[in-house]
């Protein structure tokens, strides 16, 4: 039920303004809602307060509008990859978008008007649903109704509100959600290295001042996954744009060292462009994921030689990642877009549940991707790197749970997988363990149960023990907050799972039973969005290197993975299929389920069943198409970049 209450603050204000505004009639009695924040509010309730923030500090909060005609929009994405329609790849501009689906000028300059009556100065995205407000802590409380608080959680310093920001009926209605009036970070970078016990066996900890052996470069991941065919057409991407949407800063040099000494035929000296969104994610710094930025840019890059490289940096907080995909989205200039970023769904169901509203905060995402479809920008985002169990890597929580926003039916989720080990010649994450390369002889789904059976080797006293240190695997499972897309349905291996228990919640999903002979179990899906869509080499292991000046003497940092790596690679793999088919081929999901099911798919599903192929607890079902830990398999890139051409015309 909606939270209302009566006040005067904004007919008071814009009378005090000598501000008319159409809709409303000063002075009269306004009545106020509850609008809903960003999953990031919900620590507030259980951080440490130390007293109001100052009235002058600086805050950013952004407003985010719903879409208008929602219904249309999500027909009209259908039709642009649909080769029988006469909208098939028909995208629009962003003041198309704008006028067809996002909410109306008047309604942005109402807001911006209400605002202002408060000193706030706002300024709209071009494509009329997202509203950046600058202002003070003290006019933002006046604003929202809210008594922002300096606090701390988990050793974090932040600025929050306990209480749930208002605003005038006949705006909160058009509003989706309020984000930044909290500004704790709450993403993580879904790049994932091998635990400290593995590293002190390596020398130097596997940093280095020269490019590390026994990792997979770049040359071998382009002759795996088949992208070697497009260079030798003279395809490396020219003429497209790379976007990259990061949440710590980039040193500018690092993606050139790191290409120079890979031998990446780049001929552009000047291809990477960084924009600081909300004032940018401050200085370049191994503690903020500056290393997380460089791979992105290096492994994109690396795949797409000659394409453009955008690189959006924003403050780690809520309103920051999402206004740099609204920036990236609205300017239009990138062809395809990735991030490496996110947090599990159970931490925003937490908000959910606590604040009793609806899911606002994940459909921000999910309208973000809905107009970078309609403009056909081809969008990526890693599925996380805790396998079945997303939120144990930040809540806690033992219950099985996937990522956000690679769970918006409107972005395609980069799953991970393991290469064989004999693949990797002087595999660094292995060379030292004495575990025989025969323990992975074929590409399957990453999840590190595969090594707990050698726990002695890793110097612990039991499998439980080292399955505790090493977790990991590529995210995968079901959403609880987004239901089945159509593209999903009457693919094989959706609706129905199997799953190999090794780890049991007990004591209400904050604990672990083990057992370390588990048996095949089957379930059914929950019809939620089924995740991810298509999965890489992830796995540390079979991992790569990152040249990045924050990791110190040398730059070079050896034995890295996580689906970070998957979803800047598939990014860069979306430019060359651009290139090729002649421009855009828009949103991949609903072109590449269709691939699937022809009869040469150019995916190799991993449909294994048993523990030689699960992600910590989904495996494969024989015969499928798809799987909760791999989803479509891994691809055959110039396979793929076939059936998109061929879907073109060309």
């Amino acid at each position: 039920m909606l939270n209302k209450k009566v006040t005067w603050s904004f007919v008071t204000a814009l009378a005090t303004a000598g501000i008319t505004v159409q809709g409303f009639a000063a002075p009269a009695l306004a009545q106020t809602t509850t609008v809903a924040q960003g999953a990031a509010s919900a620590v507030t309730q259980s951080a440490t307060v130390f007293g109001n923030t100052p009235a002058s500090t600086p805050v950013t909060v952004s407003i985010i509008l719903r879409t208008q005609n929602t219904q249309a929009l999500t027909r009209y994405i259908r039709d642009t990859t649909n080769p029988a329609s006469s909208n098939y790849r028909r995208f629009l501009s962003t003041s198309q978008f704008a006028e067809q689906f996002g909410q109306s000028p008047e309604t942005v300059g109402q807001i911006i008007e209400y605002f202002r009556a408060y000193g706030i100065r706002g300024q709209a995205y071009a494509n009329n649903l997202d509203i950046t407000l600058n202002g003070t802590a003290g006019q933002f409380d006046q604003a929202f109704t809210v008594n922002l608080q300096d606090m701390q959680y988990h050793g974090e310093r932040f600025h929050g509100s306990r209480q749930k920001p208002q605003l005038p009926d006949a705006l909160a209605g058009k509003i989706l959600a309020v984000l930044g009036l909290t500004n704790y970070s709450p993403f993580s970078s879904n790049a994932k290295r091998l635990p400290a016990s593995v590293l002190q066996q390596l020398p130097n900890g596997g940093n280095s001042a020269s490019v590390p052996g026994g990792v997979v470069t770049p040359q071998q991941f382009a002759q795996h996954y088949k992208v070697d065919p497009l260079y030798q057409s003279g395809d490396y991407g020219q003429g497209q744009t790379i976007g990259i949407v990061t949440l710590a800063s980039l040193v500018p040099s690092d993606p050139y060292t790191f290409w120079k000494a890979y031998n990446i035929p780049s001929t552009n000296p000047r291809r990477i462009t960084t924009i600081n969104v909300d004032g940018g994610a401050g200085a370049p710094s191994k503690a903020a994921g500056s290393g997380e930025t460089a791979l992105d840019v290096e492994q994109s890059g690396a795949v797409a030689p000659q394409a453009n490289i955008r690189v959006y940096q924003a403050p780690n907080t809520d309103s920051g990642f999402a206004d740099a995909f609204f920036k990236a989205i609205t300017q239009n200039i990138v062809d395809s877009l990735s991030a490496s970023w996110g947090e599990s769904e159970d931490a925003i169901n937490y908000l959910i549940s606590t604040s009793q509203e609806s899911p606002n905060y994940a459909q921000v995402f999910n309208e973000i991707y809905m107009e970078a479809a309609a403009q056909g920008i081809s969008t990526f985002a890693s599925a996380g790197d805790s396998g079945a169990y997303d939120a144990y890597a930040d809540l806690g929580t033992t219950d099985l749970s996937v990522d956000n926003p690679a769970d918006s039916p409107y972005i395609t989720a980069a799953g991970g997988t393991t290469l064989p080990w004999s693949d990797v010649p002087g595999n660094v994450g292995n060379s030292r363990l004495g575990i025989p390369n025969s323990v992975v002889s074929s590409e399957r789904a990453w999840g590190w149960d595969y090594l707990w059976p050698y726990y002695s080797n890793f110097k612990v006293s039991d499998e439980f023990t080292l399955a505790m240190t090493l977790f990991g695997g590529g995210g995968g499972g079901y959403s609880s907050i987004f239901t089945q897309p159509d593209y999903q349905n009457g693919v094989s291996g959706i609706s129905s799972f199997s799953g190999v228990p090794y780890l049991t919640p007990i004591q209400n999903n904050t604990s672990w039973s083990f057992n370390p002979t588990p048996s095949v179990v089957t379930g059914n899906s929950n019809n939620g969005r089924a995740m991810p869509d298509v999965s890489m080499n992830a796995d540390p292991f079979t991992g790569y290197a990152i040249y990045s000046q924050v990791f110190g003497s040398g730059g070079w940092s050896a034995v890295w993975g996580g689906t970070s790596f998957v979803a800047p690679q598939l990014n860069g793999i979306a430019a060359l299929i651009d290139q090729k088919a002649g421009g855009r081929v828009g949103f991949w999901n609903p072109q590449i389920y269709k691939f699937a099911k022809q009869p040469n798919s150019p995916f190799t599903p991993l449909n294994t069943s048993g523990t030689s192929n699960d992600n910590l607890y989904y495996t494969g079902s024989k015969g499928t198409l798809w799987n909760p830990a791999t989803g479509l398999g891994y691809p055959d890139v110039a396979a793929l970049a076939r059936d998109f051409t061929q879907s073109a015309g060309h």
